[in-house]
């Protein structure tokens, strides 16, 4: 979103809510953090509070930092992460308003870089609080949606969404606000029993992609891993580096490949290891099940 698009936010923003002010996203953004985030990455943020409260008006409730972008281990391949909290669903208009606004603001590039593509999930209050299992969201704004909604679809999900689990305690863990009151006066924790049970949920859907992504699933396969066993949510490169203590050693070099990518370290290449892809991520999965059957998931 360019200076003209933000001041046209500006300029018809409602009496009632003052303009973002940079100040306040970049020290709550960056936790007082100087490292955390990049000057660009802070305007990226900035310009997406501005399109909420622009879109929203007085039913935003907050905006919340999750992710890598709110642990403080922002990577060179991390999008950033933001859960909105509205007191109404959006309608079509307000949808299609806010994927025009972040077509603007999020790089749609996979190739890392100072500006990132942008997560950005709405959730309705009451759809979440008092908690309960499945939860569902309002919106979603995904680089891998771009095409979708560049064709019209503005709605191309299913709103029942297992992942809100993790999503909302990485939230409650970072307490991070870009906006509105502390998570834990919006958030109600997310039971120990509903967390493992999400994050299981989604394993058959990674493993369809395990061709197309392999980096992604790995890293995500070793993040359900973690979550089951220990009960706790961590980063990719964090959850990566719990379990390859925990792999037998024929199964370790795929993940340290995922790995090593995701930090920049190494190019996106899998054709070396391409044999052991699957075995590593069967292996991972029969850890998982076994844990499960075990009552911890």
């Amino acid at each position: 979103m360019g200076g003209a698009r933000a001041a046209r936010l500006r300029a018809g923003r409602r009496d009632n809510q003052p303009p973002v002010a940079a100040q306040r996203v970049v020290d709550r953004a960056k936790g007082h953090d100087p490292r955390m985030l990049d000057d660009p990455q802070v305007e990226q943020l900035d310009q997406v509070m501005e399109l909420l409260q622009d879109v929203l008006g007085p039913h935003l409730v907050g905006a919340y930092l999750h992710g890598s972008t709110a642990t403080g281990r922002l990577r060179p391949r991390s999008d950033l992460d933001v859960l909105a909290i509205s007191r109404r669903a959006t309608t079509h208009d307000e949808k299609g308003r806010l994927v025009r606004g972040l077509f603007e603001v999020s790089n749609p590039s996979e190739a890392p870089g100072p500006v990132r593509p942008i997560e950005l999930t709405i959730v309705v209050a009451s759809e979440i609080r008092p908690w309960r299992y499945p939860p569902r969201f309002d919106f979603l704004y995904g680089e891998w949606l771009r095409r979708d909604f560049a064709g019209g679809n503005l709605e191309p999900w299913e709103t029942i969404s297992p992942d809100l689990a993790p999503l909302i305690t990485m939230v409650l863990q970072a307490n991070r606000a870009l906006l509105g009151p502390p998570p834990a006066d919006v958030f109600d924790p997310v039971p120990a029993g509903d967390l493992r049970r999400a994050v299981v949920a989604g394993i058959d859907g990674l493993l369809a992609d395990l061709t197309d992504d392999t980096r992604n699933v790995v890293l995500t396969l070793a993040r359900i891993w973690l979550t089951v066993a220990t009960g706790g949510v961590g980063s990719k490169d964090a959850a990566a580096d719990w379990a390859l203590s925990r792999l037998p050693e024929e199964h370790r070099a795929v993940l340290a490949r995922a790995r090593a990518i995701y930090l920049g370290a190494a190019d996106e290449r899998w054709d070396d290891l391409r044999p052991r892809v699957r075995p590593h991520a069967d292996y991972v999965v029969s850890e998982i099940e076994r844990l499960a059957a075990d009552g911890r998931a």
